[in-house]
């Protein structure tokens, strides 16, 4: 569960340019840059998107990417403002319908879809969103370790106006940080508990110091503001949800059915559960988590 992600920190996508696509090398494929987001395209195949999640850069993806475009055209998405990216956008619009307008406008742009949909965390959030607004760009949804409205996670009862001023306090607090030397201890307070494995950690404080704090900060609020569950009955394509646990925090059965319930609107829902895990489930469990996804895009 993303408990811990509590201390961390609409336009629509104009036509692109030649000069907001960055040049292919050799090595690395080409990125085009729109207002809220990038996208890198990868491989050949039935088409499947990757979103990260808060303060995250595409790299999350890393270990599972590898995998995937050996099969699969793959589109690996970035927020602007993540990664070391410029923000974009992402300073003065919705993020978090920026990503689907964006995301829209490109599949519509390259004749995309519909595509296997694959979002962590806050890209959980984001995708569910894009299926329910764009259903005939989805073919099937995972949803990784994100849920439907955050906020339940400190009461399952909290409404969207009651976390609004918990939500603007953190929003508040973390873009006040903008401009000013990374505490490392700020940082290691921000990520403890995401990851249960020291190296998995060490990359998240990396991507975690990498982000701009003002779209962090945002994307945060949005996150704590949206409420999904609405929209939930209208999502009919099927849903995955990949639910990390462990003993040492809610054991499996606790935590399944806290994912059951808060995802208890959906028609079509399945759970692939990864123990021994945290809320960076691709990075604690790789094997585990490319055999989820095999599973979610071979059906």
């Amino acid at each position: 569960m993303r408990m811990l992600l509590l201390a961390a920190a609409a336009a629509l996508a104009t036509p692109l340019s030649a000069a907001q696509a960055a040049p292919a090398t050799q090595s690395q494929p080409a990125e085009v840059r729109l207002p809220h987001i990038s996208i890198v395209a990868e491989g050949k195949g039935s088409p499947v998107v990757l979103i990260p999640g808060l303060s995250c850069p595409r790299e999350v993806w890393e270990s599972a990417a590898a995998e995937i475009r050996k099969a699969h055209r793959l589109l690996l998405v970035q927020v602007n403002g993540f990664g070391g990216d410029d923000p974009g956008a992402n300073l003065d619009q919705d993020i978090l319908a920026g990503i689907g307008n964006d995301l829209h406008a490109y599949l519509q742009r390259e004749k995309i879809g519909p595509v296997h949909l694959v979002g962590h965390s806050m890209g959980g959030l984001a995708s569910l969103l894009f299926a329910n607004a764009h259903p005939e760009d989805v073919k099937a949804l995972m949803i990784v370790d994100a849920l439907p409205f955050f906020p339940v996670l400190m009461d399952p009862n909290v409404t969207v106006e009651q976390a609004r001023p918990i939500a603007t306090m953190m929003r508040d607090q973390v873009a006040a940080t903008y401009g000013k030397p990374v505490d490392p201890a700020v940082i290691e307070a921000n990520v403890r508990g995401l990851a249960l494995k020291p190296e998995s950690l060490v990359l998240t404080r990396k991507w975690s110091a990498a982000a701009d704090s003002r779209v962090t900060a945002r994307a945060l609020y949005e996150d704590m503001t949206t409420d999904a569950r609405p929209l939930l009955p209208a999502i009919k394509a099927p849903i995955t949800i990949v639910v990390p646990w462990s003993d040492s925090a809610f054991g499996k059965e606790r935590t399944l059915a806290f994912y059951g319930k808060q995802y208890a609107g959906a028609p079509n829902v399945h759970y692939a559960d990864i123990g021994d895990a945290g809320h960076m489930v691709m990075l604690d469990q790789p094997q585990a988590f490319e055999a989820a996804v095999e599973a979610f895009l071979a059906k």
